[in-house]
């Protein structure tokens, strides 16, 4: 695991507009990713009106890095609770021990499941209310 802990912030359709704003307020380089850009998948299909929303935002400066998001339709935004924690890992077996400690006793939004930016990928809420990512980096 080389990147510790990163914090994930999420946004109610105006994520660009946030991450273009960091990046000219802390400089460092971004990539976005939109819904959009997904391939194609017919059990989880994008509405037209969230495809250009943002689904994965880095903006990285001197070995840190922050992650945004835009929150989708389907989910519910509360101010507060726009801030989790993204963990990843190097090995699928790191990452699954790590999800099943964390998350016990939480509250799982995403089972660890294949996407198709990781081997390895699931979100939940620990028993102390703390939303987390995990995710086990592609070889």
């Amino acid at each position: 695991m080389s990147d510790w802990l990163i914090p994930y912030i999420m946004f109610k359709g105006n994520c660009e507009a946030a991450v273009k704003f960091y990046q000219k307020v802390l400089g460092g380089e971004t990539a976005i990713l939109h819904f959009g850009d997904m391939p194609p998948n017919p059990a989880h299909q994008i509405p037209e009106e969230q495809k250009n929303l943002v689904m994965h935002a880095e903006l990285r400066k001197d070995g840190h890095v922050l992650r945004f998001s835009d929150y989708c339709t389907n989910s519910t935004f509360v101010q507060g609770n726009n801030i989790s924690f993204s963990l990843e890992f190097d090995t699928k077996e790191e990452t699954k021990a790590t999800f099943e400690a964390l998350s016990e006793g939480g509250s799982i939004e995403m089972e660890l499941q294949e996407t198709f930016f990781s081997p390895l990928y699931g979100k939940f809420t620990d028993r102390f209310g703390i939303m987390w990512q995990l995710s086990c980096r592609p070889h």
